[in-house]
């Protein structure tokens, strides 16, 4: 099943598309022109939105439905977005906000998918953009946010430590915060519910459960807030269970649904280390994380770890049984989704594991 190619894990998601997005040159000329009416910039910029943006793949997966014996699993292909992962759903969204409420330039922390994802969206908005890094990290997608024209400051420590410097450069710069768990989390969480409503489009209805990789739990957490708006206004038929999986004991929404608490409780810094493999997942402060966990909780759901062996066996069987080619890390929700088969198994009905891509 496995072949001896593994990919450059740190390099993260690699875009399927060329980053100059091409036929839409016209469109992302006049957003980004300062001297355009704001209106006319808005219009453009929402145009390359829904041209670019979302309406991601949802294919079913029935090679490895065989191998675990799963009625129907489709996976929701985030690849498909210009970066190649989810993060262009919120990057587009708050750029856009950013630009309807007045603001010249725009900041987030990232370790480097996220960071690309909103450079891209600044750039094609005429934003000025600020990426926030912790220092000691090291991956390609640095270069490919300052070749999208933003500018990558370091800073001292780690992820958090990132996070709020980009905090402290908002408040004091006057500048857009685009990180989550701020203020514009509810803005965030809609983005990532378009997710559940293009599931929807493809179903005509809520599948059984869908699985999420998570790390700040935002994408988790959005996904059902959209289900959760689809089944109030009559849509859905129900909820689906919500699952979450990450890496093994590096994650406090997964952590603190492990031990029973209803609290999602942070984790000692000092004994969260990240590997090649499970960097997009590693977190002791999530950021989003009570509202994923409650999520998980509402719904009946569950959450379990992946180990890196694991996400890399699976990263393979899904490139060579359905030739998607997806981001190791972001196999952590299928694999929880199973763990949780094989402990009791699923009846007859439809599965979705959310990934994203490597191009």
């Amino acid at each position: 099943m496995a072949t001896d190619e593994t990919p450059t894990l740190l390099d993260a998601a690699i875009p399927s598309s060329d980053l100059s997005l091409g036929i839409w040159d016209e469109d992302r000329r006049v957003a980004a022109d300062h001297r355009a009416p704001l209106e006319t910039r808005l219009e453009s910029f929402e145009h390359l939105f829904e041209s670019e943006i979302g309406d991601t793949s949802l294919a079913r997966a029935r090679n490895i439905e065989r191998e675990i014996g799963i009625r129907q699993l489709y996976v929701k292909f985030e690849g498909g977005n210009s970066t190649g992962t989810q993060k262009d759903r919120i990057a587009f969204t708050q750029a856009m906000d950013a630009l309807r409420r007045g603001f010249d330039a725009i900041t987030a922390a990232s370790c480097g998918n996220y960071g690309v994802a909103m450079a891209l969206a600044a750039n094609c908005g005429g934003l000025r953009c600020v990426v926030f890094v912790p220092e000691g990290y090291r991956t390609r997608r640095i270069a490919e946010i300052e070749s999208l024209g933003a500018e990558v400051r370091r800073a001292p420590g780690d992820y958090e430590a990132a996070v709020a410097a980009s905090r402290e450069c908002a408040a004091r710069e006057d500048v857009y915060d685009a990180n989550p768990g701020g203020s514009n989390t509810l803005l965030q969480l809609r983005a990532y519910g378009e997710i559940a409503y293009e599931i929807y489009d493809e179903l005509r209805d809520a599948p059984a459960a869908v699985a999420v990789p998570v790390s700040n739990g935002t994408t988790l957490a959005g996904i059902h807030h959209g289900f959760l708006s689809l089944y109030r206004r009559g849509k859905t038929s129900r909820i689906p269970r919500m699952i979450a999986g990450s890496t093994f004991r590096k994650n406090p929404i997964v952590e603190s649904y492990l031990r029973g608490s209803t609290q999602c409780e942070d984790l000692d810094p000092a004994r969260v280390r990240e590997s090649a493999v499970n960097e997009p997942l590693v977190n002791w402060h999530a950021s989003d994380g009570q509202t994923a966990l409650d999520a998980v909780r509402a719904t009946n759901g569950w959450a379990s770890y992946a180990s890196d062996r694991a996400m890399r066996q699976f990263a393979r069987t899904m490139r060579e049984r359905e030739g998607l080619s997806t981001l190791p890390a972001s196999m952590a929700g299928l694999i929880a989704l199973i763990d949780g088969h094989r402990k009791s198994p699923l009846g007859s009905d439809r599965y979705v594991a959310v990934a994203t891509g490597r191009g």
